[in-house]
């Protein structure tokens, strides 16, 4: 990465997003995390962000809007035009993965998160690879 992503990830796990908030605040020193417990009012609090995010990170079940109606929403707004859009999920079955792919999901990593290997997969889906072989993003 030649700059530091600005990140936002939504999930509602409790557990995983502290998880993920250490890795990206802590140990890949990170400054701009945004972190969203739930997809309510989703347009609005997304396109408020300052700076905007360069990657967004899904968690596809998340009350009220779930990660495929979130991706729609994020495709539908200007500012997020070209922004990789990735799928957290444990769900990782061929047709899952497939399912994703084909709603246009930019690349898909399986959880629970490897914190060994999520930086080096974070610079890739960010330098524009797309990833979607679940046991190597794991």
């Amino acid at each position: 990465m030649t700059t530091q992503p600005v990140i936002l990830y939504v999930e509602d796990d409790l557990r995983n997003r502290r998880v993920m908030e250490l890795l990206l605040k802590g140990t890949m020193d990170l400054p701009h995390v945004y972190l969203f417990e739930d997809s309510r009012d989703f347009v609005s609090r997304a396109t408020a962000l300052d700076p905007k995010p360069t990657i967004v990170l899904l968690d596809i079940h998340v009350p009220p809007h779930n990660g495929f109606e979130m991706l729609t929403m994020l495709r539908d707004l200007p500012q997020y035009k070209g922004i990789p859009i990735v799928a957290l999920t444990a769900s990782v079955m061929n047709e899952e993965v497939e399912k994703l792919r084909t709603a246009g999901f930019d690349s898909i990593i399986a959880k629970p998160i490897d914190i060994d290997t999520f930086p080096s997969l974070l610079d890739r889906v960010l330098t524009g690879e797309r990833i979607w072989n679940v046991l190597e993003a794991r």
